[in-house]
Formats: structure tokens, C-alpha cells, sequence
């Protein structure tokens, strides 16, 4: 069956033939599941993620790559157990994001979309940026007015035109929505290609660990890009017969922001949350993820969990993370103190093979670890 686009919520599909974004009803949507590859699908001559092209919708004559992917895996020993970081950082715009911008910008260009929209505080905004950029494609980026420079200049330089939006992250969001019907809408939180870029990451982990799954994933979770990445990939490399188990996924989250986990810790989706509060994991910091019921199924399909973690704990391990060698931004550093928690309650153990997934290079956070170490930026 030719793979379609799904509403998991109504059960229905519609062709790839014409690009969408969203359901006819306005929900978000996934795709069809997909039969997965094996190791002599991978493409071993390309040293990107589209190494993985097979496991792909379609194949794309020529992508927009810029080498993304293929990031290191690195060995620590951090409270009192092995664990192995998975670099994202090392990637053309600085952060994880560039899997999913690639492979939904390419599969849109094929698709004959030449304009997109995105709405962004951050990595997601530099991101489309920069791969519109490098496709020949020309990109609106909406953020927040209390968005820093700092945030919007790596947009604005890659020819991106850059609109500040006054009020929220969700009123940016809505007024992106609104303009929907005049510039294709490729959402970093809503358009299903951007998962199937997020999903190489699962396939690179099987390749980087031999061909096998390792037993735990733990992930800096704000909308849940990467949850859903890597539940779709590893999901496909078992309809393969590639791996044997699922690994069990992790989502880390900020307790000042931490609707996912704090939905899946009381079992209840439909909870009343919080109101969300300002946190030095600013990346993770998406008070009402979309596809919130989606990321609660990965977690429990997968038999893994979550982890809401304070200020304190955060600003710890991105420091003691630096201490190792190792500069990332606190958005991600919340998944190393994720592991020590779960070390100590017994959820995994130090013989088991853990992934900490580190997103975002710690240069785009400069004030924010400039406060940690209490001096000026």
C-alpha cells in the first residue's frame, strides 16, 4: 500500500499528492506506518542522514542536505553508570532540528512548494532558515516579540523574512495559523515529513550500536518531535525484523513546563495543567503540545516514562556536563539529570544500554550558563 497521510485520531488517510499540513478537521496528522529498512537498504556511499533514504516516503532525486546527521556517540560515565551521548549538536545549524528540516523541505519542494511558513523562538526557525536557504526556497519565520536578537539574527542571515509577533509563544502560534491559507505552513511541531526526518535518528542509533537497539533512549521533550521520531523509527526497524525489542523512551522535562510529563506521571491526558512558568530549558518550555495524546502513546508503547526536573537539577547537570567536556544547552542537559533520576529509582540500571539524546550546542545559550556560573554574558 502506497504510504498516505493519517488522522490517528478519526483513522483516516489522504494521498501524498497534494501537500497538507493538517486533517480537513484541523488536527495534526502522521503518516501511514511504513514497512522499515534493513542494513543493506542503508546507503553507505552518503555520509548524511539520507544514508536512510529507503526508510523514507519516497526517494528524492535531490535532497537539500548539507551533510546533517551522522553525529557522534560518545561514552561517559555519569552517576555511577556508562551512558552514551548522542551529539546532535553537530549538525549544520546547531541542533537536532536539521534531521527534521532537511527531510520535510526536501519532500515538500518535490511536492512543488517553493514558500513556507514557520513559527519559531529559536532552533526550529534557524533551522528552516537555513535548509529554505539551501534549497532555493524562500522562508517566513513568525516569533515572539520578546524574542532575543540573538535568536532571530542566525533567520534573518540566512534570507528568512523574520516577523515578531507581540503576546505568547501560543499567540505567535495562532497568528502562523492564521496566515496558513496565504504560505504553506510547514510547521516544525505540525507537518508529519518533519517526524520522518526526527525518525533517522533511531536508525542511526541502530547502525552507531551495531545493528541493535539499545535498551534506553532519554530525550529533551517539549512538542515531542523527537519522542515521536523515535518511536516511528524503531517502530519500523521491528516491523523489519531489523531489531529485536523496542528500546524504552524517556521524555525529560522542565517542572516549570511539563504537561506531557506531568499528564503521563498521574495517568491522566485530559488533567488540568499548571500554568506554565518561565525555565532555563527554554527549548522544552510548549505549554500545549498538539500532539500531546500521540507522545503519551509513544512513551507507553515503548514501556518507558518521564521525568519533570527542577531549575536546580537542570542548571547542575549543564554544568557538570561542561565539566566533562562536553557545552550544550540547558533545553537538553535536562535529559543527563533525567538519567540520574532514573538510575536512582530503579526504572533502569547501569547494565543496561542508555542513550541521553543532547540536542542543542550550549553557544546558543550563552546567558543563560553565563547566569549559571554568575557573570555577565
Amino acid at each position: 500500500m502506497p504510504v498516505a497521510y493519517l488522522d490517528p485520531r478519526e483513522s483516516g488517510t489522504f494521498s501524498l499528492d497534494e501537500p497538507r499540513w493538517c486533517a480537513p478537521n484541523g488536527a495534526p496528522l502522521l503518516l501511514t506506518p511504513m514497512p522499515g529498512i534493513g542494513r543493506q537498504d542503508i546507503d553507505r556511499g552518503v555520509r548524511s542522514l539520507w544514508r536512510y533514504s529507503a526508510a523514507l516516503p519516497w526517494r528524492v532525486a535531490e535532497p537539500i542536505t548539507m551533510g546533517e546527521g551522522c553525529t557522534p556517540l560518545i561514552a561517559r560515565r555519569l552517576h555511577g553508570a556508562q551512558a552514551l551521548l548522542k551529539c546532535e549538536w553537530f549538525m549544520p545549524t546547531g541542533s537536532f532540528k536539521d534531521r527534521g528540516a532537511s527531510v520535510m523541505l526536501s519532500l515538500l519542494r518535490d511536492q512543488g512548494i517553493r514558500a513556507v511558513l514557520e513559527d519559531s523562538s529559536g532552533n526550529g526557525g534557524a533551522a528552516i532558515a537555513a535548509y529554505a536557504a539551501a534549497g532555493g526556497m524562500h522562508a517566513t519565520i513568525m516569533a515572539p516579540a520578546s524574542t532575543s536578537p540573538a535568536k532571530t539574527v542566525q533567520m534573518r542571515a540566512h534570507g528568512a523574512t523574520v516577523e515578531l509577533v507581540p503576546g505568547t509563544r501560543q499567540d505567535t502560534a495562532d497568528a502562523a495559523v492564521a496566515r496558513s491559507d496565504k504560505v504553506f505552513y510547514a510547521s516544525h511541531n505540525w507537518h508529519p515529513f518533519f517526524l520522518h526526518g526526527t525518525k533517522t535518528l533511531a536508525y542511526e542509533l541502530w547502525e552507531d550500536l551495531d545493528f541493535r537497539a539499545p535498551d534506553n533512549v532519554i530525550v529533551p521533550c517539549g512538542a515531542g518531535s523527537n519522542v515521536l521520531g523515535c518511536e516511528i523509527g524503531f517502530s519500523e526497524l521491528l516491523r523489519a525484523g531489523a531489531i529485536d525489542t523496542m528500546p524504552r523512551i524517556f521524555a525529560a522535562q522542565p517542572q516549570n513546563c511539563a504537561p506531557i510529563a506531568r499528564a503521563f506521571l498521574s495517568g491522566d491526558p485530559n488533567m488540568a495543567q499548571p500554568e506554565a512558568l518561565p525555565t532555563i530549558a527554554e527549548g522544552t518550555a510548549i505549554a500545549r503540545p498538539i500532539r500531546m495524546n500521540e507522545v503519551l502513546g509513544a512513551l507507553r508503547l515503548s514501556g518507558g516514562g518521564a521525568v519533570m526536573l527542577s531549575e536546580n537539577e537542570i542548571g547542575d547537570a549543564t554544568l557538570d556536563l561542561a565539566r566533562t567536556g562536553v557545552y550544550v544547552e540547558p533545553t537538553c542537559a535536562q535529559a543527563v539529570a533525567a538519567h540520574g533520576r532514573l538510575l536512582d529509582s530503579g526504572a533502569i540500571n547501569a547494565e543496561q544500554v542508555t542513550v541521553i539524546v543532547l540536542t542543542g550546542t550550549g553557544l546558543k545559550a550563552t546567558p543563560r550558563i553565563a547566569e549559571l556560573l554568575g557573570m555577565a554574558a
